[in-house]
């Protein structure tokens, strides 16, 4: 009997949680008919039906997590739909459990998060499915069987067969891989407490995928990137003024209007072009030279921080970055971006200047080697052929990846940036 299963919609999906289901037990479906919407890491994605057919049952109630591969619903002739067996109630105990459920042990999803980065043991802390899931999941009889004799928890295990289906091999991986990490984890485990506050004056709020994901990311990345710091504080106020130009312009031909984050985003992508060993990512052994200059812009949601990206941003004009960061910006607010506009940065733009923040570090967004915090531009007082003038001064950050970037190269890079802000029309030249 086909089942639906959940996904991958994302390069960095693990899991998914069952939003809304759209059609109901009973209902008619075809191939290539919305059946439900799944959120993932990064947005609100729809779920296709895979076989025309009647749904007979759904497997994942709605606010279920479940992770990649396990069945959330059957599609049938009909003949098998029931309304008992139509709403099971055996998964969402499970699901729901980080909400009513999470008394002495609390902040489960916070823990869930925290655990994350130990991949043996991450899908029974936040899987619905875990309990009988290797009745369920798709595995031979030998994997199931071998499972069992190493105590591996087949839920647990990605699948590499046919229709992910779990083989032996992926079981003894796991084993493998488990033995490797359970002793680095135990230190990490043992400094780390997600208790509840004893007074129980609080309110628990489970994190969103995008912020479960984003803490387990931002994590690895403190632990395992060494990043160092380089500020610099560049005279903008040209760059205002060419700004303010170039909107003057637009505003004649009805174009949007040039921010100063479009002007960073094109600066830095003509830097990168022209400090290609900047615009890499660490990969134990060898490093990747990106060939494309993919520049993401850090866009604050209700869910959480969305990274849209800008692809081949050095080849795109000023105003064609405005108008797709301002378009990807809007739709990463609704949960409307594509999990491949989300994907393949190579350099990450953190911007705060809007909310007064005038200086800040950020944390590299991996497997990118590179991000730059920009603070505000505030008013300052500077010396000029002797004459104090009040000139505009923009504070940026550079956090780099040290096994990959060298600070002479990362210095290298923020000077030639530096010199491209403080004279703009380098920029578009």
């Amino acid at each position: 009997m086909p089942e639906i299963t959940m996904p991958r919609l994302s390069d960095t999906m693990e899991d998914g949680v069952v939003s809304s289901w759209l059609k109901q037990v009973g209902d008619k479906v075809t191939r290539g008919e919305v059946v439900a919407e799944i959120e993932t890491d990064k947005a609100l994605m729809e779920l296709e039906a895979y076989d025309d057919g009647v749904l007979e049952q759904i497997i994942a109630a709605e606010g279920t997590r479940v992770p990649i591969g396990e069945p959330i619903a059957i599609v049938g002739d009909g003949s098998g739909a029931a309304t008992p067996a139509a709403q099971p109630a055996t998964p969402a105990p499970a699901a729901q459990s980080a909400a009513p459920a999470a008394q002495p042990a609390a902040a489960n999803g916070a823990a869930a998060a925290g655990n994350r980065s130990a991949p043996s043991t991450s899908a029974p802390a936040v899987g619905p499915t875990a309990v009988g899931s290797d009745e369920r999941k798709k595995s031979s009889p030998l994997a199931r069987k071998i499972a069992r004799e190493l105590g591996v928890d087949i839920a647990t295990v990605t699948g590499t067969g046919p229709g992910g289906r779990v083989t032996r091999h992926d079981v003894e991986s796991a084993h493998t891989a488990g033995e490797t990490a359970a002793p680095a984890a135990a230190p990490a485990a043992a400094q780390v407490s997600y208790a509840a506050p004893a007074s129980g004056d609080y309110d628990e709020i489970p994190l969103t995928s995008i912020q479960r994901v984003s803490a387990t990311r931002l994590t690895e990345s403190k632990q395992q990137a060494p990043h160092i710091y380089l500020t610099s504080a560049i005279d903008v106020t040209d760059l205002f003024a060419f700004r303010a130009e170039i909107n003057s312009t637009l505003a004649k031909t009805g174009s949007a209007k040039v921010s100063v984050n479009d002007l960073l985003v094109k600066a830095v992508a003509v830097a990168l072009r022209a400090n290609p060993t900047v615009n890499v990512s660490f990969a134990g052994d060898k490093l990747y030279q990106h060939h494309g200059v993919h520049i993401g812009v850090a866009v604050a949601t209700p869910a959480g921080l969305l990274v849209p990206v800008i692809r081949d941003a050095d080849r795109k004009t000023v105003s064609a970055i405005a108008a797709e960061t301002r378009d990807k910006a809007e739709r990463a607010r609704d949960r409307k971006l594509k999990a491949d506009e989300m994907s393949g940065a190579t350099f990450t733009i953190s911007n705060l200047g809007m909310f007064g923040i005038e200086h800040f570090t950020a944390v590299i967004n991996p497997p990118e080697s590179a991000i730059l915090a920009v603070g505000a531009a505030t008013d300052e007082l500077r010396l000029e052929d002797m004459q104090v003038v009040s000139r505009k001064i923009l504070r940026i950050t550079m956090s780099a990846d040290h096994r990959a970037i060298d600070g002479a190269v990362a210095a290298q890079f923020l000077a030639q940036l530096k010199d491209l802000l403080e004279h703009p029309l380098l920029i578009v030249a």
